[in-house]
C-alpha cells in the first residue's frame, strides 16, 4: 500500500499570543490506501480539526499535509475546494440533503458542480443509490425516509465519483441502534471494495469495528493501534460513549 494522507507535525493555533488555543499540537499521521481508520476523541479533543485538515476545509498553522503526495498545507480555498471535488467524499451526521430534491437528485448535485453530463452523472448515481440498497427509493425525497436512509443517500453521494478517501463525521450520531448497524456494514463494504475511510467518533463501539484506532486527546495522537483486526490491541482503551 502507498501513503494516501501524510499529516508532518501539524499545529492549529487559534488566537495566537497569550490566549492561544492548540486544537492540534504537532500532530503526525500517515494513513495507507485501503485502511478503514477510526479518529476518536472526546469533545474539545482536536478530533473535529484534525478532521478539517484531512479534509481541506482548513489548513494548519505550521506542518505539511500530504494528500496523495501534494503539499496541501498552503493552498487557497479554490485550489482546496478543487482537491476535495476530486480526492474526498464527505459523509456528515447532519445527512445535509436538501429537502425539496429527490434522494437521486441529491447524489447528482455534486456532479453538476465538477462539470460531468446529465447522462454520465444519473447513470453514477443511480449506481451509487443501488449500492446503498436504495434503488428503489430514488425518486423519494428526504422527508420521504428515515434517517438511515438519508444517511445512505448522503454516503451514495459521497461515492459516486469514486473519490479516493471517504472522511465520516460521525457518520451514525444522528440514528438508533439498528440504523447504525446498517451504516456501519455499508462503510466496512465500501472499505473492503477498495475504499479509504476515515471515520471521525466519539464512540468506542463505533471505534472498534476499523481496522485502526487514532486516539486524539489535547490536540495530540494519544495512542495508534496501527493495524489490526477488530478490537483495540493492548494498551489501547476507547473512551465510553457520551
Amino acid at each position: 500500500m502507498n501513503a494516501l494522507v501524510e499529516v508532518k507535525d501539524i499545529c492549529k493555533v487559534y488566537h495566537p499570543g497569550e490566549n492561544e488555543v492548540r486544537a492540534l499540537d504537532h500532530v503526525c499521521v500517515t494513513i495507507q490506501e485501503g485502511e478503514f481508520v477510526a479518529i476518536i476523541g472526546q469533545s474539545g479533543s482536536g478530533k473535529s480539526t484534525l478532521m478539517n485538515m484531512l479534509g481541506c476545509l482548513d489548513v494548519p498553522t505550521s506542518g505539511t499535509y500530504l494528500l496523495h503526495g501534494q503539499d496541501v498545507s498552503d493552498l487557497d480555498d479554490n485550489e482546496l475546494s478543487d482537491i476535495r471535488n476530486r480526492e474526498i467524499g464527505f459523509v456528515f451526521q447532519g445527512f445535509n440533503l436538501i429537502q425539496n430534491l429527490s434522494a437521486l437528485e441529491n447524489v447528482e448535485l455534486p456532479l453538476i458542480y465538477r462539470g460531468i453530463s446529465k447522462t454520465k452523472r444519473r447513470r453514477m448515481a443511480e449506481q451509487a443509490l443501488e449500492k446503498v440498497g436504495l434503488g428503489d427509493r430514488m425518486k423519494h425525497k428526504p422527508s420521504e425516509m428515515s434517517g438511515g436512509q438519508q444517511q445512505r443517500v448522503a454516503i451514495a453521494r459521497a461515492i459516486a465519483q469514486a473519490p479516493p478517501v471517504i472522511l465520516a463525521d460521525e457518520p451514525t450520531g444522528n440514528l438508533d441502534s439498528g440504523s447504525s448497524r446498517e451504516i456501519m456494514q455499508i462503510l466496512k463494504g465500501l472499505h473492503e471494495g477498495g475504499h479509504t475511510v476515515i471515520i471521525i467518533t466519539h464512540s468506542g463501539e463505533i471505534a472498534a469495528q476499523t481496522k485502526r484506532i487514532i486516539k486524539i486527546r489535547d490536540g495530540r495522537v494519544e495512542q495508534d493501534s496501527g493495524q489490526r483486526e477488530t478490537a483495540p490491541g493492548p494498551g489501547v482503551s476507547a473512551p465510553p460513549e457520551t
